[in-house]
C-alpha cells in the first residue's frame, strides 16, 4: 500500500497541471477572443473614484455579454484595475477583453469637441456649449453674472473673458468644465500680451487691453489691418478723440439691433454708444483672438486717426477728416 502513495500523489500532481495547463490556456483563449456586444457599438462613461468591480458592471449593463465577475477578475488578476482612468470609452465588435483593458488603461477614451469663433459674444458661446454634443449642461438656470461666480470671478464681466479656440471635452462633462479652460486660456494670453505690451500705451490695465482688443476683433478681420486699426484707436485714445466704432454701438443695441445701424443709433446715449462718449466702452464687447490681444498692446505706429472699410475686408487709412470723408465717399457711398 504504502508504495502506491508516490504514484497516487505523482497522478494527482500531473492531473492538476495539466488543468492548470488547460485553464491558462483557456484563459489566454478568452482574452483574445472577441466579445460578444449587444450592438455595434458599446460606449460607457467611468467617472473619478469607481470601482474596478463597478467599472466591469458598467461594460455589461452597456451591452458587453460577458460576465461581469469575469471581467473583473481579470482587471484584478492583470494588476491594471488601479490604472484604469476615468473618461468616455467606446469599443465595437471585434474587442477582446485584452484590448478593452488596454483602452481603459491608455485612457484612450472618446472625445467631442466645441469651437468657439473670435468674435463672438458671450450670449453665442452660451448657445454653442447648449448645442455641443454630449456636454452635461449646468449654466443654462444661471445669469452671466452667476455664471462668472461659479468660476471664481465673481464681479468680473462674462464679456470677452473667454478664448476662442476648439475644446475637446470627455462625453459628461459639464458646460462650467469647458468655460472654466476657455476662461482660463483667456487670462493666460492676456497676461502675456500684457507683459510684452509697447511703453507708452494710454491703457491702464489688462483689462482696458482686452476691451480694446474685442473692438479690433469686430472691426475687421484681415491679419495685416489689425495693428494698424488698433493703432487708429490708440492715436484717438491719446488725443482724446471719441472712438467713433460702429460695433460698440451694435453691442450696445443688443437683441434690438435689426442690422440697419442709423443716425438714430448713433445719437442715443448708452454706456457702448462710442459716438455719444469718450474713451472705451465698459467692458469688451466680443471675444477677441490672439493676434487682436497682440495688435491692441502692440499697435501698429501710424499717424492715421480715420479708416473705412474698402468692401473686400480690407481698410483704407486716412491721416486727415478730408482725406476720410474721400474714401468714405469712394467705398462706402459709391461715389467718384
Amino acid at each position: 500500500m504504502k508504495g502506491r502513495w508516490p504514484w497516487i500523489l505523482g497522478g494527482a500532481l500531473a492531473a492538476l497541471a495539466l488543468a492548470a495547463a488547460a485553464l491558462a490556456v483557456g484563459v489566454r483563449w478568452w482574452l483574445d477572443r472577441p466579445l460578444a456586444l449587444a450592438q455595434p457599438v458599446v460606449e460607457v462613461s467611468i467617472e473619478r473614484g469607481t470601482s474596478p468591480r463597478a467599472v466591469a458592471q458598467a461594460w455589461v449593463d452597456a451591452g458587453v455579454r460577458a460576465s461581469p465577475e469575469l471581467l473583473y477578475q481579470w482587471f484584478r488578476w492583470s494588476g491594471d484595475a488601479p490604472r484604469i482612468r476615468a473618461g468616455s470609452y467606446e469599443v465595437h465588435s471585434g474587442v477582446t477583453p485584452r484590448e478593452l483593458l488596454a483602452k481603459m488603461v491608455r485612457g484612450d477614451e472618446v472625445l467631442e469637441a466645441v469651437r468657439l469663433i473670435e468674435g463672438w459674444t458671450f450670449r453665442q458661446l452660451r448657445a454653442a456649449l447648449a448645442a455641443a454634443p454630449a456636454l452635461r449642461q449646468t449654466i443654462a438656470g444661471m445669469s452671466d453674472a452667476e455664471v462668472m461666480a461659479a468660476l471664481a470671478s465673481p464681479g468680473k464681466p462674462a464679456e470677452g473673458w473667454f478664448f476662442p479656440d476648439t475644446y475637446l471635452y470627455s462625453r459628461g462633462v459639464s458646460d462650467l468644465t469647458v468655460l472654466r479652460r476657455a476662461h482660463a486660456a483667456m487670462q493666460r494670453h492676456l497676461d502675456a500680451a500684457w507683459a510684452q505690451r509697447a511703453g507708452d500705451l494710454p491703457l491702464k490695465s489688462p483689462d482696458e487691453a482686452l476691451v480694446l482688443a474685442s473692438i479690433v476683433e469686430k472691426e475687421t478681420g484681415v491679419e495685416a489691418d489689425r495693428g494698424r486699426v488698433a493703432g487708429v484707436f490708440v492715436n484717438r485714445l491719446r488725443i482724446g478723440m471719441r472712438l467713433q466704432t460702429d460695433p460698440t454701438v451694435i453691442y450696445g443695441l443688443g437683441e434690438a439691433f435689426d442690422g440697419n445701424l442709423t443716425r438714430r443709433h448713433l445719437e442715443t446715449d448708452n454706456p457702448y454708444n462710442t459716438y455719444a462718449r469718450a474713451g472705451l466702452p465698459p467692458t469688451p464687447i466680443a471675444m477677441p483672438g490672439l493676434a487682436s490681444l497682440r495688435a491692441a498692446v502692440n499697435p501698429e505706429p501710424t499717424k492715421a486717426l480715420y479708416f473705412v472699410a474698402r468692401g473686400d475686408g480690407s481698410s483704407v487709412f486716412s491721416e486727415t477728416l478730408d482725406a476720410h470723408n474721400r474714401a468714405v465717399n469712394r467705398y462706402q457711398r459709391g461715389q467718384r
